[in-house]
C-alpha cells in the first residue's frame, strides 16, 4: 500500500508540530546534548556552520525532514492511522529508524509490526535517553517530547 500525499501531508504536519516546540529553532550552527551537529529545528544533514538560515529556511529543512521521517516509518509499517504514523515519524525523525522499524531492538517496533498500535504507543515514553560518551542519561525536554508523542498516538488507536 502506498501513503497518499494528503495522509502524507497530514503526518508531516503533526509531527512537525510536535517537533517545533521540542526542538526549537536555532537558525545557526549549534551542536546539541548528544553531540550532533545541528542547525534550525533539529536538521542535522548537510549544514554550513558559518550561516545564518532564514526562518522560511529552517522550516523548509524541517518539512523535508519530517516527509523523510513519515516515508521510513510507513516504508516499515504500512497504513498506520495518522496519529501513530506522526507520533512515531516525530520520534524518528528525532531519534532515527530503530524505534519504529528495528524488530530486534525496539519492543515499539515489534508491536507495531505486529498490530497492536496501543501497545506500542505506550513504549514511547521509554525513548527518553540520550547516549555521550558511551553514557545513557535521561533528557528531561525528550521525556515531554516523548509523552507528547504517546498523547497523539494514543488518540488514533481503539
Amino acid at each position: 500500500m502506498t501513503l497518499d500525499a494528503r495522509k502524507a501531508g497530514m503526518a508531516i504536519t503533526l509531527a512537525a508540530s510536535m517537533a517545533l516546540p521540542a526542538e526549537g529553532m536555532l537558525r545557526i550552527w549549534y551542536v546539541d546534548p548528544v553531540g550532533v551537529d545541528t542547525v534550525c529545528v533539529g536538521h542535522t544533514g548537510d549544514i554550513d556552520k558559518h550561516k545564518v538560515y532564514t526562518n522560511a529556511e529552517c522550516m523548509a529543512l524541517l518539512s523535508v525532514d519530517m516527509a523523510d521521517a513519515v516515508r521510513t516509518v510507513d516504508a516499515c509499517v504500512p497504513g498506520l492511522p495518522i496519529g501513530v504514523l506522526a507520533a512515531f515519524s516525530d520520534a524518528v525523525f528525532n531519534m532515527g529508524g530503530t524505534i519504529a522499524c528495528d524488530t530486534k531492538k525496539s519492543t515499539a517496533a515489534r508491536m507495531l509490526k505486529a498490530g497492536d498500535l496501543k501497545g506500542a504507543c505506550n513504549q514511547l515514553p521509554r525513548w527518553n535517553h540520550g547516549t555521550k560518551l558511551g553514557i545513557s542519561f535521561e533528557l528531561p525536554g525528550l521525556t515531554i517530547r516523548r509523552a507528547r508523542n504517546q498523547e497523539v498516538c494514543l488518540k488514533d488507536v481503539t
